[in-house]
């Protein structure tokens, strides 16, 4: 595992990747453990705690590509090192603030922001710039297969704090955690972005700016069926990782099973995201995409069918988290070949940003459905319908085919 003169170590670049995301994306994960707590400690409903994870997620796909813009053209270290201080500060005020409207700013605005700087788009860049083609569908599953482990690893280690602190010094907790973020970015240190990269993929156009590469993917209809069919997966994760706590105490199953699930979720994951970056690079990428979206629908309606025991929910957790950040690779590994590396965090972000409307909508609407219904039945099938959709959008995708400014073809 070499790399090439001029590029970032690969070894360095994917541990510190690595350590990054595990972060960044294991935090998150947790936030469904906090549902409950935060919402009896302060009177509040589950819409009500929904609303701030479900704006959380807007923001980090709002702010994504202006991000992605920023860390394009300056680097990822100096992107990280202020969103691991905005992630903290975010953190300190979830658990600080007992008002509704700060503690939205905190949690949704805050937060959002801080991951909008430290998880996988810009990651991703730092990747598809310092390594080539042949190997970048690898890496990127390598590095989606760790921010799986830190679900896999910070969900128990939340739910211990849950157990031996008070809920708002949990969330402290983690605060001080999401300050390592800033140490491990030095390891992405890059040469400065403020000109064209020097390795960059061959289909980039080396004088492209940032407006001509936003046109040529927005008049790219295989980009668009991209980016439709990525609100599903927000919306399917986000969904399942803030409420399934919730939806399995309802069923009167006890905390731990919970945890169990949400651990599972990311130890599974790890395989199943390393094995789609892995095969991204022998099949058809939208193809494992058509496959994903489709098979998370199938497991989902066995899921409600089921009697329901802790067997059924490991089980559940265990082919859902094969598939659950599994879309991550081949997604971003498709942009890469649909529009070079020189904007890739950029247009990844943009996406992504799709995926995020689609985890609003999860978040938010889960909670307000059940606050007016008492159940997430509907919610159920309304993921299961639009795993549908997204296998069928993903379908008809070239993911080789060049826009028709490209001067050379993948």
């Amino acid at each position: 595992m070499t790399s090439s003169p001029g590029r970032l170590p690969m070894r360095q670049m994917l541990l510190c990747g690595a350590l990054i995301v595990t972060l960044s994306m294991g935090i998150r994960h947790a936030f469904g453990l906090w549902l409950q707590p935060i919402t009896m400690a302060h009177g509040w409903t589950r819409e009500d705690y929904s609303l701030a994870l479900a704006l959380q997620n807007l923001v980090w796909g709002a702010s994504g590509p202006f991000i992605g813009w920023w860390a394009d053209r300056s680097g990822a270290f100096r992107v990280l090192v202020p969103g691991a201080l905005l992630y903290a500060l975010g953190l300190a005020g979830m658990a600080l603030f007992d008002q509704h409207l700060p503690f939205l700013l905190a949690t949704g605005v805050t937060i959002g922001l801080g991951q909008a700087c430290t998880t996988y788009a810009v990651i991703y860049g730092v990747i598809g710039r310092n390594i080539d083609a042949s190997q970048r569908s690898w890496a990127m599953g390598i590095t989606a297969a760790a921010g799986s482990f830190g679900q896999f690893l910070m969900v128990p280690l939340a739910s211990t704090l849950l157990h031996r602190l008070d809920w708002s010094s949990a969330l402290l907790a983690l605060a001080a955690s999401a300050l390592l973020i800033a140490p491990f970015a030095w390891g992405l240190r890059e040469p400065s972005r403020q000109s064209p990269p020097r390795h960059a993929h061959p289909t980039d156009t080396p004088a492209q700016s940032a407006a001509q590469a936003l046109r040529e993917a927005f008049s790219h209809r295989d980009y668009l069926l991209l980016t439709a069919g990525y609100f599903v997966c927000g919306f399917q994760v986000a969904f399942i990782g803030v409420h399934l706590p919730s939806y399995l105490a309802d069923q009167k199953l006890s905390p731990e099973v919970a945890t169990t699930a949400l651990a599972l979720i990311g130890l599974f994951n790890v395989i199943g995201t390393y094995a789609a970056g892995a095969l991204g690079q022998r099949l058809r990428k939208t193809r494992i995409l058509s496959t994903i979206y489709l098979s998370r629908a199938v497991v989902m309606t066995l899921f409600i069918l089921t009697p329901i025991s802790p067997l059924s929910v490991g089980i559940f957790a265990a082919v859902m988290g094969a598939l659950w950040l599994s879309t991550v690779p081949p997604t971003n590994a498709v942009v890469a070949q649909m529009h070079g590396v020189q904007h890739l965090t950029m247009l990844g972000a943009i996406v992504f940003f799709s995926h995020q409307i689609g985890s609003f909508m999860g978040v938010w609407l889960a909670g307000r459905l059940y606050d007016l219904s008492g159940s997430y039945n509907v919610v159920w099938w309304i993921a299961i319908a639009l795993g549908v959709v997204a296998s069928m959008l993903n379908l008809p995708i070239r993911e080789n085919r060049q826009p028709a400014s490209r001067l050379v073809t993948a």
